[in-house]
């Protein structure tokens, strides 16, 4: 690596598509996170005739170009990239880029923090395929395509359970047999743990301190959603599971159920393995409950009157204010609770139902603040309020960035 490679490369591989941001460390070492973003773009639908690349050059604040037609895998998508980052000079065999960054979902408990990616922690990456089936596979098919591209080049992990990696055995544990559960790798990994590092670190921040200094509770409310209870920088405790089921209300995803709800409709409604999975994942949460996932789309029914709508938000609220008392009582003392992603950035209906009513716990939402939209961290809780409130916009991408940096500048 040269004195002055300074770029990482972040990319999300799913399943049909690739996200992906260029980032000039330097730059975000010197604070300036909006000025760090070289490029961004995304490739989507893979495989298909009608496959779309949108591709942003930040840095010379150029208009988004769109290309559309057949990419029939994701090493001709990669390429695209590749192609796209050098029409901006910005292209994969420049001396200035350092690294790529890989988001990976699962590493188990073996990847506690990012890791450099060699034959055998891929080999790990493909071990741990049967708890993350939806994920793992696309997240190994970027990471052998970008190695295939630039094979000297350092590749890093960056593993969303990783921040969850030090919660207590008495919350990571399932109350089923030690041996059954040890041999089959069943307890609680959680996800969503580099948008939750990021966001506890920058709620401290905020609040003037160091994130040792903070306990946080986290809401990350996208279509998926998680809580994460943050004791001094450190994940004590998280909503999601062995999968991204567990937990809150969703976009499709049903959140805590009784599991023998699985066993009912296998015995009663004649429901295979695979359609109980679809169900709950896919066909749950909000979208199950009224027809829409979007939470725009649900407040807007919900203003002319729509009972159904109403229903759902209010499940939806219900269980974020019992992750909110229950996140409480195990930190013990909250200092903050931060929302984050698409719903918590932005639907302020949420944030002001979610803590309503929770005064007694210390936390309270000012109207007006609440109101204001913006793309900064703010608080939005009243000066008197013994527990911050705020809204804290995650930047999983960053985090990559600065962890894959950090790493391959270490020695």
């Amino acid at each position: 690596m040269t004195a002055n490679a300074t770029r990482v490369l972040v990319l999300n591989s799913g399943s049909s598509s690739v996200k992906y941001q260029l980032l000039d460390m330097e730059k975000a070492a010197d604070g300036d996170s909006a000025g760090a973003r070289l490029a961004a773009g995304l490739v989507e639908r893979i495989g298909e005739g009608t496959s779309r690349l949108a591709h942003t050059p930040l840095a010379a604040g150029g208009a988004t170009r769109e290309t559309t037609g057949p990419i029939a895998d994701h090493q001709a998508a990669l390429k695209a990239v590749a192609d796209e980052l050098a029409a901006d000079g910005l292209g994969l065999d420049s001396p200035e880029l350092a690294a790529i960054g890989h988001r990976v979902v699962h590493g188990g408990l073996k990847f506690t923090a990012p890791t450099v990616i060699d034959a055998a922690v891929l080999k790990e990456i493909e071990r741990l395929v049967p708890v993350a089936p939806l994920h793992n596979p696309a997240n190994i098919i970027g990471i052998r395509t970008a190695q295939a591209l630039r094979p000297d080049l350092p590749q890093v992990a960056v593993f969303d359970t990783a921040f969850h990696t030090t919660m207590p055995e008495s919350a990571a544990r399932y109350a089923i047999d030690v041996e059954t559960a040890d041999a089959h790798r069943i307890r609680r990994y959680g996800f969503h743990g580099t948008s939750h590092a990021y966001v506890s670190r920058r709620t401290a921040e905020l609040l003037g301190k160091a994130p040792e200094e903070v306990n946080v509770i986290v809401l990350h409310l996208g279509n998926g959603a998680s809580a994460s209870a943050v004791r001094g920088g450190r994940c004590v405790d998280t909503s999601m599971g062995l999968t991204p089921l567990e937990g809150l209300v969703m976009g499709t995803r049903s959140g805590d159920i009784d599991p023998a709800v699985t066993f009912h409709l296998k015995r009663v409604a004649g429901m295979s393995a695979d359609e109980i999975d679809e169900l709950l994942n896919k066909k749950s949460g909000l979208l199950g409950l009224c027809g829409d996932n979007d939470m725009r789309e649900i407040r807007r029914r919900i203003d002319e009157g729509d009972e159904r709508a109403a229903l759902a938000f209010d499940i939806y609220i219900h269980r974020l204010k019992k992750y909110l008392g229950a996140y409480t009582a195990v930190l013990g003392k909250v200092d903050a609770v931060a929302f984050t992603a698409g719903v918590g950035e932005n639907a302020a209906p949420v944030r002001a139902a979610a803590v309503a009513g929770l005064e007694e716990l210390g936390m309270a939402v000012d109207a007006s603040l609440n109101a204001v939209r913006s793309n900064k961290p703010r608080l939005i809780s009243p000066d008197y309020a013994r527990v911050a409130v705020a809204v804290v916009p995650t930047d999983e991408e960053l985090e990559i960035a600065r962890q894959t940096y950090a790493l391959v500048t270490a020695s």
